[in-house]
């Protein structure tokens, strides 16, 4: 396997205990992840990596969604269109303002 130019965090909600917190998971993060692995490979997008995490803190903004290693958070992402947007923002170099988390 080739090293990932990009690689995507999908925010699991969960703690060090075990126990899910939040809204990420509840509102169905792990169910976007397949969506995400399906529209990079539709895109070509080889070279992006896709992990789930633990909780990533920023609960009221969940579901979030960080890409590294540009650094970029994205919060509300709940929908297989605010997917879209981070492909999106991956592509063209700079992150959709519409669920960026300052």
């Amino acid at each position: 396997m080739t090293k990932p130019n990009h690689h995507i965090f999908v925010c699991g909600s969960f703690r060090a205990n075990g126990t899910p917190q939040g809204v990420c998971a509840k509102s169905g993060s792990g169910a976007l992840m397949q969506y995400l692995e399906e529209e990079l490979s539709n895109r070509g997008l080889g070279d992006v990596a896709i992990s789930s995490t633990g909780c990533l803190k920023v609960c009221d903004r969940g579901p979030a969604v960080v890409v590294y290693p540009e650094n970029w958070w994205f919060g509300h992402i709940d929908s297989e269109e605010a997917i879209d947007e981070v492909i999106d923002s991956i592509e063209r170099g700079s992150p959709s303002p519409t669920h960026v988390i300052n």
